[in-house]
């Protein structure tokens, strides 16, 4: 008996849920680890899963090679930190619709073209009711922070892509992993060793994190892009905010107001239509890891 193929959008958006309900589960944690120590967790653990299963031999490669990974490594780093740092201060819906804003430009500034300047019009106005709309000095540091981890999601996709063309499978991945965990440590390591020593259970945790976020949506966009068109995997990409506010509702029971839904929706729309307009030119998309 054949087991029954999962369509590649399925997957698409299993990851996505994955990556939401992992990081709104990490959330619970953070009075215990902090956020930045649960993105030094986050990253560790994941680095240490993908050094098991990918084994890259690092030292054959070139300075060009190094010098993309790092870069790589770098906006993980960033994307990781400031994200989580985020989530301390607003609801997990809102700070993933304002982090959407980065690789949202990147499409924008890529396709050029007329009309996408009025779906770039949307989701300002978008991220404007989110931004305006908020009061006190932790909510509009928590939208500085989710604007800040946009810009190295961003980053992340050009490197992203960039490693993928110079080092084969996925080894530039995992190196980078652990840069990205090596460069935040200093930040959240100490808090998090600490956490680990008198409550070792976290380690099972944020294992699970790991698996959540990382290596399983990992696998299974990696899967789902050998037959999805990338267009497709934009579009469905999209879905994030929405499932981030779905994940913030079950696992933390953060509500939105109607403002910040309109916000949300403004976001995403922008985002499909900019996803539709642009060229498939039959490329694997950047893996997008929003948080």
């Amino acid at each position: 008996m054949s087991v029954p193929r999962v369509p590649a959008p399925t997957l698409a958006v299993g990851a996505i849920v994955s990556v939401q309900f992992g990081s709104a589960f990490a959330r619970t944690h953070f009075d215990e680890v902090g956020p930045v120590g649960a993105a030094t967790l986050r990253l560790v653990f994941a680095a240490l899963i993908l050094l098991a299963v990918v084994r890259p031999r690092a030292w054959r490669w070139s300075r060009a090679q190094w010098l993309s990974t790092v870069l790589l490594g770098i906006a993980l780093a960033g994307m990781n930190s400031l994200i989580y740092l985020a989530l301390d201060r607003i609801p997990i819906g809102v700070a993933v619709t304002l982090e959407f804003t980065g690789p949202l430009v990147l499409a924008l500034v890529q396709t050029r073209r007329w009309r996408d300047a009025l779906w770039a019009l949307v989701a300002f106005s978008g991220v404007v009711l989110l931004g305006v709309g908020s009061s006190g000095a932790v909510v509009l540091a928590g939208v500085v922070l989710a604007l800040g981890a946009g810009l190295f999601w961003a980053g992340y996709i050009l490197a992203s892509s960039r490693v993928g063309r110079q080092i084969g499978g996925i080894d530039g991945l995992a190196v980078a992993i652990v840069i990205a965990a090596v460069l935040v440590a200093p930040f959240g390591g100490g808090r998090a060793a600490a956490a680990l020593v008198s409550t070792p259970s976290l380690v099972i945790v944020f294992l699970i994190v790991a698996v959540l976020t990382s290596a399983l949506p990992y696998a299974l966009e990696l899967v789902a892009l050998r037959t999805l068109p990338t267009r497709v995997f934009g579009v469905l990409s999209s879905l994030g905010p929405a499932v981030a506010a779905i994940a913030g509702l079950i696992v933390l029971g953060q509500t939105l107001a109607l403002r910040e839904i309109a916000a949300l929706v403004l976001v995403s729309v922008a985002s499909v239509a900019v996803t539709l307009g642009r060229a498939d030119r039959g490329r694997r998309a950047p893996l997008i890891e929003p948080v």
